[in-house]
């Protein structure tokens, strides 16, 4: 089977094998921190020094770890593939570009990033933030926050991903949950647009009768062996084009 338009979705069993700690597995973050008190705008409103703890250490920990097999093999198809390409990940690391994912849309923000909450500006964002932090742009002090979508405001990138699922002929979805939406409602609207749906995960989302086909186990394992027989079929694909089989 050969595919012209090609949209991944990606959730945090992707990057939980680089060491990055989940959020709604159990034992994951929001079992041991109320995400009222850390990830909603009436938290930071209430708390602005323990929002941007809390993000702090978030950001530091991704100075220990590395992009795995999984994002590596994301980024080898989005450069070895011939047609359209989305990945659209609800991770906040950077561990997809860091592999060289580069037709990417973080649809709930970045944690490296920095919005102004006075003039709108986003800035690329390293170290740590406080209530003191000063807006590159706008120079405001006491309105910097991580750029991240916190429960209760819009995801980004939404017309973009959507247009992307109205079009794709192949859909992928690797290591989420199936019970965060909007992102759990893609595998419908892929199905909407007549195309191939695929689940990757480490055992069945909630979502998982919707997809055509599915593989489980190990992101670093699985992803790999799915993008290596994938770009295989596509070689035969265009080969057959080429000279047809008698």
């Amino acid at each position: 089977m050969s595919f012209e338009r090609i949209v991944i979705l990606t959730g945090a069993g992707v990057s939980a094998e680089s060491g990055i700690d989940t959020f709604r597995d159990s034992g994951g973050i929001w079992s041991k921190v109320d995400y009222r008190d850390v990830a909603t705008p009436e938290g930071f409103a209430r708390n602005p020094a323990k929002v941007h703890d809390f993000y702090n250490q978030r950001r530091r920990g991704l100075l220990r770890v590395q992009p795995n097999a999984a994002h590596r093999a994301l980024a080898r198809l989005e450069a070895v593939f011939g047609g359209s390409f989305l990945l659209v990940t609800q991770n906040i690391d950077d561990l997809h570009e860091s592999a060289g994912s580069r037709k990417l849309a973080h649809m709930h923000g970045e944690i490296n990033t920095a919005l102004c909450e006075a003039c709108g500006a986003r800035s690329r964002w390293s170290g740590d933030m406080t209530i003191n932090s000063q807006c590159p742009h706008c120079s405001t002090v006491g309105r910097m926050r991580v750029d991240v979508v916190w429960f209760g405001e819009m995801p980004y990138h939404m017309d973009r991903i959507e247009a992307a699922l109205a079009r794709c002929d192949l859909f992928v979805s690797i290591g989420t949950s199936g019970n965060v939406y909007p992102a759990a409602g893609f595998v419908e609207q892929a199905n909407a647009a007549g195309a191939h749906t695929v689940e990757l995960n480490l055992e069945p989302s909630e979502g998982h009768s919707s997809f055509s086909d599915a593989i489980y186990g190990r992101a670093t394992e699985i992803v790999p062996e799915f993008v290596r027989r994938l770009l295989a079929a596509e070689v035969d694909a265009a080969f057959e084009r080429i000279v047809p089989l008698p």
